[in-house]
């Protein structure tokens, strides 16, 4: 009896390796679903970029208004008679500039920005058409 229940148990685990540990088994099956959702997520996001592509080369195609914004943008063309203010940090500019130290506090103050911010005004750029 002890040989019959060991032949059967032999034969049940015989059966059960495909299943669990050969070329198809569950094993198999969870890897692949697993590099099957993580493909399926960049496909997604290549898909919404060549969408965001699509809508620019429409809207280049189309329009004249996304030209004149990358011009401005990308280029820093204005138009004809068209004054550019560039509006600098105040703590970009005071890097550059060092205060001067005084003995008379009306003159330091003088001397050094008060402002939140400074303008420069460019009257050399490129002019768009």
């Amino acid at each position: 009896m002890k040989a019959l229940t060991l032949i059967f148990v032999i034969l049940i685990a015989l059966l059960q390796y495909p299943l669990w540990l050969g070329k198809g088994s569950w094993l198999r099956v969870w890897d692949l679903s697993r590099q099957l959702a993580t493909q399926q997520e960049k496909n997604s996001a290549l898909k919404a970029r060549n969408e965001t592509l699509d809508a620019e080369v429409r809207d280049l195609k189309s329009g004249s208004a996304a030209i004149e914004e990358r011009a401005r943008s990308e280029l820093g063309m204005i138009k004809q008679d068209e004054v550019f203010y560039q509006v600098l940090d105040n703590s970009a500019h005071a890097q550059s500039v060092q205060p001067i130290q005084n003995s008379n506090p009306s003159e330091a103050s003088n001397q050094t920005p008060s402002k939140d911010t400074v303008m420069q005004r460019t009257t050399n750029a490129k002019a768009l058409p």
